[in-house]
């Protein structure tokens, strides 16, 4: 579903729009939705990443960590064969 909607941009701001639109091959109504809905997807992920932090739950770090981990394992066993 679509809506019109009259909305109001600072001359500059269409200017670079128009030509972003033009760029990507696409209506100025097309691009300016895109942009709008990025917009509101980096709002929404912000706000469950500042979430997840007061969480304390530090997901890059443990992952991180793990990778780490794994990386010395690998490099203890990864040496020449022993003998029997």
């Amino acid at each position: 579903m679509t809506a019109k909607v009259t909305l109001s941009f600072a001359d500059e701001t269409i200017e670079e729009a128009r030509r972003f639109a033009k760029r990507e091959g696409l209506s100025l109504s097309a691009w300016m939705d895109q942009a709008a809905r990025e917009k509101a997807l980096r709002e929404v992920f912000t706000a469950h990443a500042a979430a997840v932090g007061r969480a304390g739950l530090d997901l890059e770090a443990a992952a991180l960590a793990d990778a780490r981990e794994v990386g010395m394992v690998n490099d203890l066993f990864a040496g020449p064969p022993r003998a029997a």
